[in-house]
């Protein structure tokens, strides 16, 4: 029915009926079952011939007068060859990408890659250089994008930065781990489809895998330098610990008193992939550079490697790691030789590795101090066992670099050594 669409007319409409205006054709008012009253506009699309509808506002939230003017507009826009409603659907399609967007840029997805993933119930043992990665190498670059605009080019800008700044190897580690942070978003998410594909890696995996060692010189220069060098009390303690036990930095620097009984050290099994936890006789040597407990700690337990009492793990590792190959730049330089090749802290227990070996120590023993899993029946032997072969192949490790440094043999490990030479 053709009426004038005015309050009056609106507001004797019974559920269900709906009339159309007399004047702007096309627009209708309708009263819903639920009592409400829509206005409408209604066209037919010239392409594919089929009616259309443009919704205009409720009645209340707008006058009748108010949705004829908009009527007005779409018919005119209808009358160009244009299509209100998809025009409509285009526009709300784009503003909710816009918000998915906003909702969803690389820092955001990779807080939540860190938070429930790499932090998550089983916890990677690499979560610390994960997160350091994406924190200096990532954010800076592309963290504001949103994940649904990224494009090839960005990820090959954000990795030449990268390669031409700290290296391909360094590169090629970061995006892995973007990769994978993209890869998990990927799973439930239809939309994102992740730029990184094959071909984006700089390097080899045989490049990429390390082989580098300290040489006597070198393990002297760290060694001097770290007594010189303006780095927080607990950074010589754990870096020297480094060489002493041959441990992974992690689990050095994040080694707890009550990983400590009696005369052993026993890192927990959930920081490796195998569960099982991995046993280290103290030697003296590594005894005197874990110290006592620290004079501001709060309770009876702490971390041992420390700037905040024991409250909290040393952390600082790239601050430190800087000012220490300062200090030796400065060291070398004044004695008339050439800059230290590039180096790691993992170098340091590839080179506590090799200084085994020298030291005569049995390869299979070597690799139990490292915690490797031997293969065949000896994988899953019990943390206590073995413990004799570790602490001689530490004693040895000890008087060796002890010999490099050119400092004393602590009496203690003297004394076990001859005890397990003699036994």
């Amino acid at each position: 029915m053709k009426v004038r669409i005015i309050k009056r007319s609106v507001d004797a409409l019974s559920s269900g009926d709906i009339i159309a205006d007399d004047e702007v054709r096309g627009f209708v008012a309708r009263r819903l079952a639920s009592g409400v009253v829509t206005y409408g506009f209604r066209y037919r699309d010239k392409t594919t011939n089929k009616q259309r509808w443009v919704g205009l506002g409720l009645h209340g939230a707008i006058t009748a007068e108010q949705a004829r003017t908009l009527a007005k507009k779409r018919a005119g826009e209808v009358a160009d060859g244009r299509d209100p409603a998809a025009e409509l659907e285009a526009s709300r399609a784009e503003a909710a990408m816009a918000k998915l967007a906003e909702a969803n840029t690389v820092n955001v997805v990779i807080d939540r890659f860190l938070s429930e993933y790499v932090n998550g119930a089983d916890a990677l043992r690499s979560a610390d250089q994960i997160e350091r990665a994406f924190e200096v190498y990532v954010r800076p670059r592309i963290g504001t994008k949103s994940i649904y605009e990224l494009e090839r080019s960005d990820i090959q800008t954000m990795l030449g930065e990268i390669s031409k700044e700290h290296g391909p190897v360094m590169a090629d580690r970061v995006l892995a781990y973007v990769r994978k942070a993209f890869n998990w978003q990927m799973i439930d998410d239809d939309k994102f489809n992740s730029p990184i594909v094959r071909g984006m890696a700089r390097t080899k995996p045989k490049q990429r895998a390390r082989k580098r060692t300290l040489s006597d010189d070198e393990i002297r220069d760290v060694w001097t330098a770290l007594e010189t060098a303006e780095v927080p009390e607990c950074y010589p303690r754990l870096l020297k610990s480094l060489l002493f036990n041959s441990a992974r930095r992690n689990e050095c620097s994040r080694m707890h008193s009550i990983e400590i009984e009696a005369d052993i050290w026993v890192i927990p099994g959930s920081r490796y992939k195998t569960k099982l936890d991995h046993a280290l006789p103290l030697t003296e040597a590594f005894r005197e550079l874990i110290g006592e407990k620290p004079a501001g700690c709060r309770g009876n337990s702490w971390f041992i490697f420390s700037t905040t009492n024991g409250a909290r793990p040393f952390s600082g590792f790239s601050k430190a790691k800087k000012v220490l190959d300062a200090e030796i730049a400065k060291l070398r330089k004044r004695a008339g030789r050439p800059p230290m090749t590039r180096w790691t802290l993992h170098d340091l227990r590839r080179t506590g590795r090799s200084l085994m070996s020298r030291a005569k120590v049995s390869s299979d023993h070597a690799e139990r101090v490292l915690g490797h899993v031997m293969g065949g029946v000896r994988e899953t032997y019990d943390r206590y066992e073995y413990l004799d072969e570790k602490r001689e192949a530490l004693v040895k490790l000890a008087d060796l670099l002890r010999t490099i440094v050119g400092q004393p043999t602590p009496k203690a490990d003297v004394a076990s050594s001859v005890s397990l030479a003699a036994a």
